[in-house]
């Protein structure tokens, strides 16, 4: 969460000269709704689901650039479809998300107290990310343009 996939995707597409696709942006499309109102609606298990169903449907479909929530890797099937992909885990420290993010409750996961949610996240997360990783670039106090070379060169893509 606010570790700037959505303008790194979009700037390492850019130089790719492919397409940029986000599954979060997918979803929200296809319901309707913002994904704290699914969450609120109808649980994180049913976004749960429709992010399984987005992230399947974008691999399939989509040969660019492709962000996903943060949550994704939690499922065993879409880590499974996601381990021979060039996946690169964009990493920061809980005081850069404050930074960026301010940890707002406007992110479901993060409603109460949100460092400490933030932090137990993290906890929770950070090895499934690093599972599914071919490489691990950390944000922490870099320009967007930095961070795109960097995954340029982490994944070794060349540029179109």
């Amino acid at each position: 969460m606010g570790v700037g996939k959505s303008t790194v995707g979009q700037l390492l597409a850019d130089r790719l000269g492919v397409a940029y696709r986000d599954t979060d942006d997918d979803i929200v499309a296809e319901q309707g709704r913002t994904i704290a109102e699914i969450f609120v609606d109808d649980g994180e298990s049913a976004f749960r689901a429709l992010e399984k169903q987005a992230v399947r449907r974008a691999l399939a479909e989509h040969d660019g650039v492709l962000a996903l929530g943060g949550g994704a890797v939690l499922d065993p099937d879409t880590r499974a479809l996601l381990a021979e992909l060039p996946v690169v885990y964009l990493s920061m420290d809980v005081e850069e998300a404050v930074r960026r993010t301010g940890l707002n409750v406007a992110r479901p996961l993060l409603a109460v107290n949100p460092r400490k949610q933030w932090r137990e996240l993290m906890q929770a997360r950070r090895h499934l990310y690093e599972e599914v990783a071919a490489a691990v670039v950390a944000t922490d106090g870099r320009a967007p343009e930095e961070v795109t070379q960097l995954v340029l060169d982490a994944v070794e893509l060349k540029e179109a």
